[in-house]
């Protein structure tokens, strides 16, 4: 277990970076879990961690990277956006990748 200091909060993270606490998470959290990853959130990237949060917590299971294409796809990429695209956007794991900084429960990420 680990943990990341957000505005002088402590955000404890389990052994592979996911939260312990859907509740913690912020777009200041969202923002370190990228940088230590190396990305620069744009709008693209944040549309679609904003609807994998919105997502979970009305339906309490991560979306599928079909239905995230489906519903904003158009918002990820002027064209048709496929999982090409989501993997473009998140390059560490595409829906995985994304769900992580969304702050999704880990065990709940490995449906993507």
């Amino acid at each position: 277990m680990s943990v990341i200091q957000i505005e002088g909060k402590s955000i404890s993270l389990n052994k592979y970076g996911f939260l312990d606490n859907f509740e913690d998470w912020s777009e200041e959290v969202g923002e370190a879990l990228a940088e230590g990853d190396h990305l620069e959130l744009a709008e693209c990237h944040w549309e679609a961690i904003r609807f994998l949060r919105d997502y979970y917590a009305e339906n309490e299971i991560p979306a599928p990277s079909r239905v995230m294409i489906k519903v904003i796809g158009h918002k990820l990429n002027e064209f048709r956006c496929t999982n090409d695209d989501l993997k473009r956007l998140f390059p560490k794991g595409g829906c995985k990748q994304a769900c992580r900084i969304a702050g999704l429960p880990e065990y709940y990420c490995n449906a993507c």
